[in-house]
């Protein structure tokens, strides 16, 4: 089973807003930028065929150096960015609303237009590139935005709380069911095993053979794709909505102030003291050196924890964004940000020529710490092609696709 964060990036996302007039938050696209590397550094372990497998990587190239990279990923990324792009996507969407607004447009006809765009996008994504797509999830659970947008932020707030809440009892219901059956160590769990490594076997022959073994590969994987949905539906509304109740309260338009400098750096404090010991067992529990009876379970209560340590690091972005080298930082990060939506499908092309049939098919073939480390500098190369990219234009391919798509008609300035 894909894990939720493996479901897919993106972002986006959230993409550039859809009115011509609409300012820009720099502080927002510099986050939704840092997530865009996150959201990259998980999805590659799948696309590369290191997720789930024990150890932490692969092959002949397994190493210690490969189990730390695996480990760290697991307790600093894994989980946490799905989060904080669904809360920007949460904040973006009050803004598409003024936008509508100041346009003299009717918001909920634009907004269809958009998710059904985000829906489109999503599936012929999952279908040729990468299953644990990200976009078709937004675009259905974004519906409950639309009907929901006009409740008042305390309401919306209790909500998020609420729904975390409930997703937190089943989640825990389910570890606590999970650690109380012996995995079995018998014949049971020998022919488990052994069927999880023949599937796996399978599943690297076929994303090595061509496009069309790469396609049928990605469609088998939906039924896994449908149940990690499910798991992370209800953290994703949650983030969703608070996101929302940020965007009406312009909680990131001015982080500069006295308050609000005090109340980002209590977030931050709590969010690491909280997040970083859940992402700790998570990575104890499934890299290792946790036993198979603690994998589920400890993973668990890394998800449970994920939203603390996403809080604690969109908080201290946005504290070090105020000083002049965070100021740099973030002037670096936000054109990834403002076309993330682009850099989202990009990310899934190179790692599909790179690891599948459609290219290099190194699947299951590089251990842990190279395919990080060379996700790191592709993510580089990035940055440096959206503020060239950014230099120029107003949007990204995709984005000025998808705006099109939602302004329907209407024509777009120039740029």
């Amino acid at each position: 089973m894909k894990r939720p964060e493996t479901i897919g990036p993106t972002a986006a996302i959230e993409p550039a807003a859809v009115s011509p007039r609409l300012h820009r938050i720099v502080e927002v696209d510099a986050l939704r930028g840092f997530a865009l590397c996150g959201i990259l550094l998980a999805n590659v372990l799948v696309m590369s065929g290191l997720d789930g497998l024990s150890g932490g990587s692969a092959g002949p190239t397994a190493s210690g150096l490969d189990q730390v990279a695996h480990w760290l990923v697991m307790a600093l990324v894994q989980t946490k960015f799905y989060l904080l792009f669904s809360f920007l996507f949460g904040y973006s969407f009050t803004l598409q609303m003024d936008a509508a607004e100041r346009d003299g447009a009717s918001f909920a006809p634009r907004m269809l237009r958009r998710l059904l765009g985000l829906f489109v996008l999503g599936a012929l994504h999952a279908v040729l590139l990468y299953p644990g797509d990200i976009l078709t999830t937004y675009a259905l659970l974004g519906l409950i935005l639309l009907a929901a947008r006009a409740v008042d932020p305390a309401r919306m707030w209790r909500a998020a709380l609420r729904v975390y809440g409930v997703v937190a009892g089943l989640y825990l219901l389910l570890g606590a069911a999970v650690a109380l059956v012996d995995t079995g160590e018998g014949d049971e769990g020998l022919a488990a095993s052994a069927a999880s490594a023949a599937s796996a076997a399978e599943l690297s022959a076929a994303y090595r053979r061509g496009p069309a073994d790469a396609v049928r590969a990605n469609m088998d994987a939906w039924s896994d794709i449908l149940v990690g949905l499910l798991m992370m539906g209800g953290m994703v509304v949650a983030a969703f909505l608070a996101g929302f109740v940020a965007g009406r309260r312009r909680l990131l338009a001015d982080t500069g102030t006295p308050e609000r400098t005090a109340r980002l750096r209590r977030i931050c404090f709590w969010g690491l003291a909280v997040g970083l010991p859940g992402g700790v067992l998570m990575a104890a529990g499934t890299v290792g050196p946790l036993g198979a009876r603690w994998e589920i379970p400890a993973f668990i209560l890394g998800m449970l924890t994920a939203p603390a340590l996403s809080a604690a690091y969109a908080s201290g972005l946005l504290l070090w964004f105020t000083t002049p080298r965070g100021a740099r930082l973030a002037a670096r990060l936000a054109p990834a940000g403002r076309m993330a939506l682009t850099n989202y499908l990009a990310q899934s092309v190179v790692m599909a020529l790179v690891f599948t049939g459609y290219g290099a098919a190194l699947y299951g073939r590089v251990g842990a710490a190279a395919v990080l480390g060379g996700t790191l500098l592709f993510y580089g190369f990035q940055l440096a092609a959206s503020a060239w990219l950014m230099s120029r234009h107003r949007l990204g391919p995709v984005e000025r696709l998808l705006r099109a798509v939602t302004l329907w008609g209407r024509p777009a300035p120039r740029g």
